[in-house]
């Protein structure tokens, strides 16, 4: 009995997620990726703000555990491949950057969350100890009960602020932190024009002369 060969399963989806991974930009040179007021040598520019924010918004929307893969199209480029290979450091080195002042800024949001935890535990337990003592004072009268309702919630405010960094601030930052550190880590290649693009461009610096043989 002859087996049966198991169908070929067709690999355009896996295609697919592979395409939805890379971005191409299309520039005239290297400089427009970068921020023409910062004096600093070209691997240690900052980028464009708005090359930035266009790179940072498209590595949002992947999928976090995909890898990233970048392809610059530039019309004007060095010949040598090694002279192109500074693009790619200068962004790395841009996110890795971005990445440890995310990291720097979490750091001091947890610092001051612990020392706004330990101030607002410490005026916690004060307000609640002047409510007790206030309750064996006086416990039937208006003032004091007045004041003991004040200082329970004044007391419960102070916990505000270390409840809102723990809660809520700080992994926003972390986010921003491992999304810089994975725009940091991603493959970038650096191509010449593409070709439609360049044979249209060598068109135009060298137009096709008539034939005069041809009527």
């Amino acid at each position: 009995m002859s087996a049966v060969a198991a169908p070929h399963k067709p690999r355009h989806n896996v295609q697919r997620r592979a395409a939805a991974e890379r971005l191409q930009i299309s520039l005239r040179a290297p400089q427009q990726l970068f921020n023409s007021l910062d004096p600093s040598p070209f691997y240690d520019k900052d980028l464009d703000p708005d090359a930035e924010e266009f790179l940072v918004g498209w590595a949002e929307e992947l999928p976090r555990k995909r890898p990233l893969h970048l392809v610059l199209h530039f019309e004007t480029l060095p010949e040598d491949g090694g002279d192109r290979q500074w693009i790619a450091d200068a962004i790395h080195n841009y996110f890795s950057g971005r990445a440890r002042e995310a990291r720097h800024r979490r750091q001091r949001l947890l610092r001051k969350g612990r020392v706004s935890l330990a101030i607002g535990v410490l005026f916690l337990l004060s307000c609640l100890f002047l409510v007790h003592w206030l309750l064996r004072l006086e416990p039937d009268s208006l003032w004091a009960r007045a004041l003991r309702e004040s200082l329970a919630i004044a007391g419960w405010v102070a916990m505000w602020q270390p409840l809102q960094i723990y809660l809520y601030d700080w992994w926003p930052i972390r986010e921003r932190e491992a999304l810089y550190r994975r725009m940091s880590e991603m493959s970038i290649e650096v191509r010449p024009p593409r070709a439609g693009r360049a044979l249209r461009r060598r068109r135009a610096l060298h137009p096709r002369r008539a034939d005069p043989r041809r009527p």
